[in-house]
């Protein structure tokens, strides 16, 4: 097991585990701030795809700002682990919320999906796909506002990065291997809404095949969920994207309205109260009132005249001024448990013969010879210390896009952990703090290069990397007369960014202005693939030999 830790925190709390990774809580030592560090798996940490996708998930956080997404301190990758430095959310998560309370009332399930909705919205905004929403990725905090954490398999809108998620709030397209767009978050979302509303999901399968049917096929469950809104869930399970929300900014006006209308303008309180009451039963559990049970003490219970009367040794309460102890009962609390008894009737007292007795004259009282014993002095329990009050500034160690790479384990000199810590870096690690380089093209290829009308054509593009870190692609259009070669430029060649799979599919259009017979498409890409360039050309129609 990897016993690698971040240097700079100290960890104190496993918070949870699986096949990715684990989290845990920490606290950052030179602030005292706690935060939540989730680390790459030591199985997966070898596999050079999943730490360029680790590595890209910490660069989507760093570029997004939002107040409803867990945001992100730092990425730190050393040569025997890597860790993403998140903020800490003081809450529970919602399955564990559900599975405690069973249905939530539908103004605090509507609360639930309006914050997670506005942090898919925010994500949407800047063209990333969450690909995974569920109950164990949203946390609802003590004041009732929930957020949405875990985008580990979240891509850029309109890649095609296959079949990925959780097989029960996957949409109808994610199953086809479909591109990632933001109508599949709103799906998601809905069937997480579904769920506070009934309790279970809406569709469950036996097994994977008979699920994918339902949900690509089945009937939408609307009459299950509360009359007002039934249109909201119709809608946001439709079978096809575009009868959804287009995104999640457009699905929280609908809700909104629709919440209004049904539950009045003040649902939203009601709904965050509901939700911090929930929250409170996890935090500050009730203990059952009732007689507290201790075990039997291991020596025996010297009890006075008085408390074995009252019942001392036969579970009673304790006597006052007796010797037996019940140390985490009061004798009210015992009174208030205990059941009423009725009162014995007082016995008669016993009348002495007459004449009285006279009274024998007091002896005196010999004083004893033995040395007086010595008090065993009383030991003092340490007392324990209360933790220091939790600081109200953030850490100073949030990273833009790109995320700053620091680089773990290696010795510093100098004074301050260097880095976004704060203390300047030692000459001799300068070198190492660097963004993370991109991956590796294994190859593009352009295919189904056709003409789609006087001026335009329309090709395919296909990309290959060993990684999902950010890389550019370059298409370029060419005409001439003479067949086999590129002829000139035209127009000015495009460039964008893709990151987030390891294999891109997306289509590309051109209107042509020259008037050559021959239509060439160029691309490339950065770093250069292993087999190079990729370019295809065909004939116009209108230079075709008849």
């Amino acid at each position: 097991m990897n016993t690698w830790a971040v240097p700079g925190y100290s960890e104190s709390l496993e918070l949870g585990s699986g096949a990715s990774g684990r989290v845990v809580l920490a606290v950052h030592e030179p602030t005292g701030v706690p935060v939540a560090v989730k680390y790459l798996s030591e199985s997966l940490r070898t596999r050079p795809g999943f730490v360029h996708g680790f590595r890209a998930e910490a660069q989507l956080l760093a570029g997004l700002s939002s107040p409803h997404v867990a945001g992100l301190y730092e990425y730190v990758e050393a040569t025997n682990g890597a860790a993403i430095v998140m903020e800490l959310v003081d809450g529970v998560s919602l399955r564990a919320a559900l599975a405690r309370q069973g249905p939530l009332s539908p103004e605090a399930a509507l609360v639930v999906l309006k914050g997670s909705l506005l942090g898919l919205a925010d994500a949407h905004r800047v063209g990333v796909v969450h690909r995974d929403y569920k109950p164990e990725n949203v946390l609802v905090s003590p004041e009732g506002v929930s957020k949405l954490v875990d985008f580990g398999i979240a891509v850029d809108a309109g890649v095609r990065a296959g079949a990925a998620g959780t097989p029960a709030y996957m949409a109808p397209e994610q199953w086809t291997g479909a591109p990632a767009s933001p109508a599949g978050d709103v799906y998601a979302a809905t069937a997480t809404f579904f769920e506070c509303l009934t309790g279970h999901r809406p569709y469950t399968g036996d097994h994977l095949a008979e699920l994918a049917l339902q949900h690509v096929e089945g009937a939408i469950p609307v009459a299950e969920v509360p009359e007002a809104v039934r249109s909201l869930v119709g809608r946001g399970l439709a079978k096809s994207p575009e009868h959804r929300p287009s995104d999640a900014a457009a699905f929280v006006a609908e809700l909104e309205g629709v919440a209004a209308a049904a539950y009045g303008s003040d649902w939203e309180e009601r709904g965050r109260g509901r939700l911090a009451a929930l929250v409170a039963l996890f935090l500050f559990p009730v203990r059952p009132a009732g007689r507290c049970r201790r075990p039997p003490p291991t020596r025996p219970v010297r009890c006075s005249a008085g408390a074995r009367a009252a019942g001392c040794g036969r579970g009673g309460p304790p006597g006052r001024g007796s010797r037996c102890p019940w140390p985490s009962c009061s004798w009210r609390s015992w009174r208030r448990a205990a059941p009423a008894r009725t009162p014995s009737p007082t016995p008669a007292r016993r009348r002495r013969p007459w004449p009285p007795r006279a009274p024998h004259p007091p002896r005196p009282r010999a004083r004893s010879r033995r040395a007086p014993r010595r008090r065993r002095p009383r030991r003092r329990l340490p007392t324990r210390r209360p933790p220091p009050p939790r600081p109200a500034a953030r850490l100073p160690v949030r990273v833009p896009a790109p995320v700053a790479l620091r680089v773990a384990g290696r010795p510093e000199r100098g004074t301050g952990h260097g880095g976004a810590h704060g203390g300047g870096p030692s000459e001799r690690d300068d070198r190492h703090l660097r963004a993370p380089g991109p991956p590796a093209v294994e190859g593009v290829t352009v295919t189904g290069f056709r003409q789609t009308g006087p001026g335009t054509a329309t090709a395919t593009v296909t990309v290959t990397t060993d990684g999902t870190g950010p890389f550019s692609v370059t298409v370029g259009w060419f005409t001439g007369d003479v067949g086999g070669r590129p002829g000139t430029a035209d127009g000015a060649p495009a460039t964008q960014q893709r990151s987030g799979a390891t294999q891109y599919s997306f289509t590309v259009d051109h209107a042509f202005q020259g008037t050559g017979c021959y239509w060439t498409v160029q691309v490339g890409t950065g770093p250069v693939a292993a087999g190079g360039d990729a370019s295809q050309q065909l004939l116009t129609r209108r230079c075709e030999l008849r």
